[in-house]
Order: C-alpha cells, then sequence, then structure tokens
C-alpha cells in the first residue's frame, strides 16, 4: 500500500503513548506497526443524533434522552451483581435506566440534574428500560458530538475505540502528507480523494459524504492492487501441458445410471466441459459456479471417479473438518453401493499420528486413488504417487500457496475449484483471473423450494409457534443471528444471549445449542455433528455455518437482522435449509420499518435464484449501506464488498489493464510510486490471491 514520509514499518510502541501494556493490547487484534494501525478500519460508526423523545422510545434501539433524574438512584445487590437503577423523565414521560457494577453512580449523579443518557433500550415484561448507557454530564458534552459519526473498532479487552482514535491522530499530527501514487488525471476521472484525505476520512469522517469519498478510495487501491495482481500472474503464466494420459473410457456409466435422479441439462453441460478439459493438450485451469442446492457435488465425484479408473490419483479439498468427514461417507458410500472399485481415504489434521502415517503410505504407494482431505492435504509428509485432479470446495478460500503446494508434490495436476458464492459473470471474469468458468444455472427437478416470508419483530412469537411445530415432526431448525456477543454500540441479536433466552420458551427436551467463529475448533465440529444427528434441534449461530454440513433434516431457518446482511449472503444462508426431501421455510426478520430494507428483502421473499439476487444486490445497495455491518468478505478485502463495490471494482479493474497495456513493468516514472506499492502489496498479499 502506500509510501509516505514517516517510516510506518516501526513498532507502534514508537507512537507517542503506546507502552508494553498498550502495545500488547494492539499486537492481539494483529497492529504492530503504525502502518498497521492507519489501516486498522473501524467497524462500523454511531451516529449521534437529536435525543428522543422518550415517549418515542424503541426496543432494541440505541437512542439518546435529555432529562430529569427523578429522586435519588438506587443500588440493589442480586447474587453479587450491584444494580443501580434511576428514573428518568422528559415532557413526554419517564423511563427507568440501569447499570451493572457501578455502584458509585449513586453518590456521582444528584437527584433532579438535567443529564442526556444514551444506551439500548430493551423491554422486560411491561416496562421499558435503557441499559447502561452512556453519561453525558453536562449535557454539552454531548452537543459536541452531535450530528457526527464517531468510529467504533474491533476490540479485545483492556482496547477502546477512543485509544485507537487517540493514536491514529497522533500519527497525523507528527506526519506530513502521505505520498500520492495515483496521477492526478486518474484521480480525477474516477472522483477519487487523495490517499491522504481518504485515510483520514475513514478514521475521521467529518460527515456522511467525507466518509462515503474516503472509503470508495480506499476500496479502489484494494481492486486495483488485485486487479494489477491478477494481469501480472496471468501474462507472466506459461500455458501447461496436459502430462496425463487420461481417455475417454465410459466408467462412469455405475453412476449414471444408478442415481435415484437424472443430471440437469446444465450438470451434463458441465460435465462434457471438464472431460474436455482431461482430454485437451492443456491442464484444466476452471471454477465451477452453482447456486446453493444446484448439484455441483455429483460433477466434482464423477470427475474423482473418471480420473481415478484412468489410473490416477484425484484429491478433494474441503474449507472445513466436519464438511471433508461427510463427503467422504458420502463419497464411499456411493462407491460401494455402485459396485466401483476403488480405495478412498481421509486425510485431515484432528486423526491420530498412526492413521495419519498409515494414510501417507498408501497414498504415496498408490494403493488410496481418491483422497478427501482439508489443508493437511498439502503437508510436506505427503508424498503423492500419480495425483492429476484436485478439486477444492469454495474457491475464495484456495489461494496461490496451496496450489503451488500440490504442483511440488509432482506433476502440475488439473485443478477444479468450486463455489456456491453467486457472482455476476462480469466480475467472476474479473476476480477469478485466468481460470475458466462453469455455471451451474439449473435446479434439480426433486427440489422443493424452500417458502420464504419478510416479517417484523412482532411476528417473532408466531415464528416460534411455527418452529415449534417444525419440532414436533422430527425437524430441525437453524437461528442466525448478526453477532455472537454483545455489542454496545449495535442494535443486533447476538447467539450467546438468544440461545439463553429461547431455551425458556421451548420444551425442555428441546436441545439448543449456538455456534460462533470465535469458539475452538473442536467444540464447533462436535456442535455441528450433534446437529447432523438430531442431537440438537435449534442450533443458534453466527453466518459461521454459510459453509456447514448438509442437514437433510433442517427445515425452518430463522434470519434475525436480516437487514445487516448483503442479499447474496442471505441467500447462501437460506441455503441451509432445503437439503432433504421436507419442504423448508426461511423466514426474514427485521425491526427495521424503512421502505429501501422491506424492498430489499422482498427480492429474497420473491426469488430463490442466487444470481438474480446477486445482480439485484448490486444494483440496491448504495453507498448508505456502508454504516452496518460489512456485507461479505468474499476474497479476503479489508473494505471492499463485491457487490456493493462492483462498479468500483469495474473501473480499478479497467484502469489495472490501461496501465499494463501501456507499461507492462511499471518502469515509466509516472508509474514509480505505484510500482513500490505494488510490490509492497504482493509481499503481502500473495498467498491469498486467488488464481
Amino acid at each position: 500500500m502506500p509510501i509516505i514520509a514517516m517510516n510506518l514499518s516501526n513498532s507502534i510502541k514508537t507512537i507517542k503513548g503506546i507502552g508494553e501494556k498498550s502495545q500488547t493490547l494492539f499486537n492481539k487484534v494483529g497492529v504492530r506497526t503504525a502502518y498497521d494501525l492507519l489501516h486498522y478500519y473501524p467497524r462500523v460508526y454511531e451516529r449521534f443524533e437529536e435525543p428522543t423523545a422518550i415517549s418515542k422510545l424503541q426496543e432494541g434501539k440505541i437512542s439518546s434522552i435529555n432529562g430529569v433524574i427523578v429522586g435519588p438512584l438506587k443500588n440493589i445487590s442480586k447474587r453479587n451483581l450491584t444494580v443501580t437503577t434511576a428514573v428518568v423523565k422528559d415532557e413526554t414521560g419517564e423511563v427507568k435506566v440501569v447499570w451493572y457494577r457501578m455502584p458509585f453512580l449513586k453518590s456521582t449523579l444528584s437527584p433532579y440534574l438535567t443529564v442526556i443518557f444514551r444506551g439500548r433500550v430493551v423491554l422486560k415484561g411491561s416496562t421499558m428500560y435503557m441499559e447502561h448507557p452512556e453519561i453525558y454530564n453536562p449535557p454539552s458534552r454531548y452537543e459536541e458530538k452531535k450530528y457526527t459519526l464517531q468510529p467504533v473498532y474491533p476490540l479485545t479487552k483492556g482496547l477502546t475505540s477512543n485509544m485507537i482514535s487517540k493514536y491514529v491522530r497522533e500519527i497525523f499530527n507528527t506526519t506530513p502528507r502521505f505520498m500520492e501514487y495515483l496521477d492526478a488525471d486518474t484521480l480525477r476521472k474516477y472522483q477519487l480523494y487523495s490517499y491522504h484525505d481518504s485515510i483520514k476520512a475513514i478514521h475521521f469522517p467529518k460527515d456522511e459524504s467525507d466518509y462515503i469519498n474516503g472509503r470508495k478510495r480506499l476500496v479502489f487501491d484494494e481492486f486495483l492492487l488485485f486487479a494489477l495482481s491478477v494481469r501480472s500472474i496471468k501474462e507472466n503464466k506459461e500455458i501447461q501441458k496436459n502430462s496425463f494420459n487420461i481417455e475417454n473410457k465410459d466408467v462412469i456409466s455405475p453412476i449414471l445410471n444408478n442415481l435415484p435422479y437424472q443430471l440437469t441439462k446444465a450438470q451434463n453441460r458441465v460435465w462434457e466441459e471438464i472431460k474436455e478439459d482431461f482430454l485437451s493438450s492443456q491442464l484444466m485451469n476452471r471454477l465451477i459456479q452453482g447456486d446453493v442446492g444446484s448439484g455441483k457435488t455429483i460433477v466434482a465425484v464423477l470427475g474423482l471417479v473418471f480420473v481415478a479408473l484412468n489410473g490416477y490419483q484425484s484429491a478433494f479439498m474441503a474449507p472445513t473438518e466436519i464438511l471433508a468427514r461427510q463427503h467422504y461417507e458420502n463419497i464411499k458410500n456411493m462407491l460401494e453401493e455402485f459396485g466401483i472399485s476403488l480405495n478412498i481415504d481421509i486425510l485431515t489434521g484432528s486423526i491420530s499420528l498412526k492413521e495419519k502415517r498409515e494414510v501417507y503410505e498408501r497414498i504415496e504407494s498408490g494403493d488410496t486413488q481418491i483422497i478427501i482431505g482439508t489443508n493437511a492435504l498439502i503437508q510436506e509428509k505427503v508424498e503423492y504417487n500419480k495425483l492429476a485432479l484436485v478439486i477444492t470446495d469454495e474457491q475464495h478460500r484456495f489461494g496461490v500457496k496451496q496450489r503451488e503446494a500440490f504442483v511440488t508434490k509432482g506433476e502440475a495436476p488439473h485443478v477444479l475449484v468450486m463455489s456456491a458464492t453467486p457472482i455476476p459473470r462480469t466480475l467472476a471474469v474479473i476476480l477469478y483471473g485466468d481460470l475458466d468458468i462453469s455455471i451451474i444455472d439449473e435446479m434439480p427437478k426433486n427440489r422443493l423450494p424452500i417458502k420464504n416470508c419478510v416479517v417484523d419483530t412482532n411476528y417473532r412469537n408466531t415464528a416460534y409457534k411455527f418452529i415449534n411445530g417444525e419440532l414436533k415432526k422430527g425437524r430441525q431448525c437453524y437461528i442466525i443471528c448478526p453477532m455472537a456477543l454483545e455489542s454496545e454500540s449495535l442494535e443486533a441479536e447476538n447467539v450467546i444471549d438468544y440461545s439463553e433466552k429461547i431455551k425458556r420458551l421451548f420444551d425442555k427436551s428441546t436441545n439448543i445449542s449456538y455456534l460462533h467463529g470465535k469458539m475452538k475448533q473442536t467444540e464447533k465440529d462436535e456442535i455441528m455433528e450433534g446437529f447432523g444427528e438430531n442431537k440438537i434441534q435449534i442450533l443458534v449461530s453466527t453466518t459461521v455455518v454459510e459453509v456447514g454440513i448438509d442437514v437433510s433434516n433442517a427445515s425452518v431457518i430463522l434470519i434475525e437482522n436480516a437487514e445487516r446482511f448483503g442479499l447474496a449472503q442471505l441467500h447462501q444462508l437460506r441455503g441451509r435449509v432445503g437439503r432433504g426431501i421436507h419442504q423448508s421455510y426461511c423466514i426474514f426478520m427485521t425491526p427495521s420499518k424503512s421502505k429501501e430494507t422491506i424492498q430489499r428483502l422482498e427480492i429474497l421473499n420473491g426469488s430463490n435464484d442466487g444470481f438474480y439476487i446477486a445482480s439485484e444486490d448490486m444494483r440496491l445497495r448504495g453507498p448508505g449501506d456502508v454504516f452496518g455491518i460489512r456485507q461479505s468478505g468474499i476474497m479476503g478485502f479489508s473494505l471492499g464488498d463485491i457487490y456493493q463495490d462492483g462498479n468500483i471494482l469495474k473501473d480499478a479493474s479497467n484502469l489495472a489493464n490501461s496501465i499494463l497495456e501501456q507499461d507492462p513493468k511499471l518502469e515509466m516514472e509516472k508509474n514509480y510510486q505505484l510500482r513500490r506499492v505494488f510490490y509492497q502489496y504482493q509481499s503481502r498479499k500473495m498467498e491469498n490471491l486467488i488464481l
């Protein structure tokens, strides 16, 4: 990224005010240098609006009120917890405010004092509370923040957003303007902020417009450097010769003839494209894009079997261990059922050392023809016999370094990658570089379409009754929340509190568990296995289940705070159900009353077509959407969202093409700074590039 006059590669400890304790906290969140701190972006912004009249407070919202404290504060002790309460009144009504473990407030907040409070509004029984509010005394302290956007950063215990802002400001106070690396004509053509102004705007936006423009420039930078990397590798890559003698034998008829269904036209078309690659003079380098439930996996299995029955080894790499195990069991059972004599093994990080050694020996000797696994497939100790095909599930998780690791184990293999992420073709061509793209754009006839509904939070009890009815039929349910833990700054459900809340609402025989990304992998696997075996009936989870095992018995998914997800991601989540013979349902729940939110969600209500939804997602997303939770993290971009920022991606790609056509090695004087930035980017990002 951009070079500036100050040496930002120095430790953050060189920033005034940061000692060893603060340095340790910053290191926990991956911030080790001044550069890291500048690029540690806020995850959301708080808007400080006019205080709300108490009579108009809404449950679940973070609000500010300007009122008078009625009478003295009270301290109540409950099971080693001190709860401090007060009543605040304005001209329209009164509300109870509550703090936890802050007994000193009783002596610091005087009765009849006019104060501004800011906190989350909750409903307990029929009583409305404001929980753990911030106190602005005198009210003029709030006035200083009014109408501003205050950054909220990803934090760890002991680290605050105020600390981060303070030290970022210190960098700005002691540093001249950051060096620009795009020429003035480019900035004008694409209406971009300078690099210096964009970094300032992302941390300290003057207003919404300032933030939007700053973010646009930084997103443009991300996409430009990515596009330059894709192009440079594509230009330098030699055409790889196919050294495998794979013949067009009729070896997969036992599978095709005995499947309980017929392949769709789209599946047959993609399978023919794959076969042509096997038989051509060049190695296959192909992406299969297919909607959730479109049948990508069976096409992949045909490839594994076709190569193995031609006398070579094939490997299938899944994104998670639990999914690898499911693929292993399903493929193994299929081979046995159809009488196909092939040896299959599984290789993951959790199997014992003794088992690993035995699997290594079978792979090296060639006794094993099909290997299913995770990243363990590319460990140094794995030596393949005649590896001719590598299939990876979820393309954006498979980088250059991983692909190179397979190449070092023998002849460069055919590569087939699969993704259920619905990306419009115009963007896929940019993102996936030199991969040939096959699209399965047809759903199997035996799939029952998922029934959808978009509802507000008043429907929640009705939704629970419906879920309970499905549980009584023996079905299971997912409930998706945006967050793992409660956040003081975001009005959204979190899995831990939510799961505890609904345990009181469902029958005691209903096993309810939760899942989130911060849990240990062994815990996550144990819970997903329990859900897969119907030992858990309701799974409350974050989006970590987006790539999970297939649970054909799950018939309902309830997505809370649906407005906080992109449409494409909601569609991916919806794909967790509808995988069996039972009618399945998706409930999109939102507290939002805005017409824009309802309009967006109604697209999901009316369509189960992921590619249509993705294109509508791009069309409807505007710059005003960026103040919520990050919509998609596809391809590992820090700020860029390929749906929301699709037009920026196209512009950046066009610029990359134009630059390299004129100056393939970035040797011209006007590209001198860009070349330095580009080389630095490559050294940091290379292993995550998807090519």
